[in-house]
């Protein structure tokens, strides 16, 4: 089985990467470089925002905020079907849809 890594922007967005992996772990250890690499980035930026942000009160709104971004990125291993998985198909128009012709239920009458 192949797997495929997905990075959840925000902690909730799933975004393609279309990197595929032949076995989990290669999946994991890219994910862990993806971790350290927004860990490396939020690190530099914080040393350039605590020389060059003079009131500390900015600074830690800022900073709160530099960690938001960067840090709430994870990254999360998916199985990856290359094609051997069947497409998705809608259900039949029977399943739920109103049948043509049909009158449409009443509805109540709003309280004023």
């Amino acid at each position: 089985m192949k797997w495929m890594l997905v990075v959840l922007v925000g902690g909730m967005t799933p975004v393609n990467t279309d990197l595929v992996f032949e076995k989990f772990a290669d999946c994991l250890s890219a994910e862990e470089q993806m971790r350290k690499h927004y860990a490396d980035a939020f690190e530099v930026w914080d040393r350039w925002a605590a020389e060059n942000i003079p009131k500390r009160r900015d600074y830690s709104k800022a900073r709160d905020l530099q960690a938001r971004r960067l840090l709430s990125n994870v990254g999360t291993c998916i199985p990856h079907g290359a094609g051997d998985q069947q497409p998705i198909t809608a259900p039949p128009a029977s399943a739920g849809a109103p049948q043509p012709g049909a009158s449409p239920s009443p509805q109540p009458s709003p309280r004023g």
